[in-house]
């Protein structure tokens, strides 16, 4: 009943005003003591509306319609229980995509971006396979960006690939190659196939760091997609040992690793006499992160 009473529009058929919708929501989130409530409402309108940031402030007297009141007033009750702003409102950008996220996948980052961006520069064609693909969010950037024949996404978890099919049917009128989704660990279902791209952001973060992350990942976004066994080398490990036969001669292995494994990861490519030009790049904040190998 709360609920109702600190924004009543949800209690009728009429429309509300943007600059009322705003103000109703920067109260809630104020009192859940989010900080810079105010800014965090006019991002929720924005989201909801799928509108640039600035939407809300130039047009605080254009009327939302009842179900947009209701996607915005639900948003900022999950914000003000701590949700991470991208599964409140139910959607991440990414480089040029926007997509449908929530809890059952990682939100993208812009360390992923990066990494994106490392393989169209090395390798923008043929056929690419991205394991532990979670929302879709790197094999739908390779294929709206890139040449590829075919994108090939893996995930072990069933309920992750839910979520990106739902944006690769979303997303499909842009795709400028397909992209077939494959439930299994790792590498197995890929046993068998050649390709010029591998890539991935396993998870790699230890057990015992879970108590060094953030509230808002370790408490929301899913354990499966965060942590590794093998002082967090137990995917990465696995990628590059069985990736070398699944790459073509001259094909690019790319992952996202941790700064603090990356020379670990890439001492494993090195000695495992598959791969030449092992290299590691950095993200924007300049920190080792980017695993890149050619397939001998």
């Amino acid at each position: 009943m709360a609920d109702v009473l600190a924004f009543p529009t949800l209690g009728t058929a009429a429309p509300a005003r943007v600059g009322d919708v705003v103000a109703a929501l920067s109260a809630h989130l104020a009192g859940a003591r989010v900080p810079d409530a105010q800014r965090e409402a006019r991002d929720i309108v924005a989201a909801v509306v799928d509108m640039p940031r600035f939407w809300p402030s130039m047009h605080r007297e254009a009327t939302l319609d009842v179900e947009l009141c209701r996607r915005a007033w639900d948003a900022a009750r999950k914000r003000a229980r701590g949700a991470p702003f991208a599964y409140a409102v139910g959607r991440a950008a990414f480089r040029h995509l926007t997509l449908d996220v929530d809890e059952r996948v990682l939100i993208p980052r812009q360390e992923t971006e990066v990494l994106v961006e490392c393989i169209l520069d090395r390798a923008p064609r043929g056929v690419a396979i991205d394991v532990g693909t979670g929302s879709g969010a790197i094999a739908l950037a390779l294929a709206t960006e890139g040449a590829y024949s075919r994108v090939i996404a893996t995930d072990v978890s069933s309920e992750a690939l839910e979520c990106a099919r739902a944006n690769v049917e979303r997303l499909s009128q842009s795709l400028r190659a397909p992209v077939e989704l494959r439930l299994g660990s790792l590498l197995a279902p890929v046993r068998g196939e050649r390709a010029t791209v591998l890539t991935s952001n396993p998870p790699y973060i230890t057990y015992d760091e879970a108590c060094t992350l953030p509230v808002s990942v370790r408490d929301w976004e899913p354990p499966l997609a965060l942590f590794a066994a093998r002082n967090g080398m137990a995917a990465i490990e696995i990628i590059i040992r069985e990736g070398a036969a699944i790459l073509e001669p001259d094909g690019l292995l790319a992952l996202e690793v941790d700064t603090r494994r990356a020379s670990l990861a890439a001492e494993l490519a090195m000695s495992d006499g598959r791969y030449g030009d092992v290299s590691v790049e950095r993200d924007f904040a300049g920190r080792e992160r980017i695993l890149l190998a050619r397939r001998l």
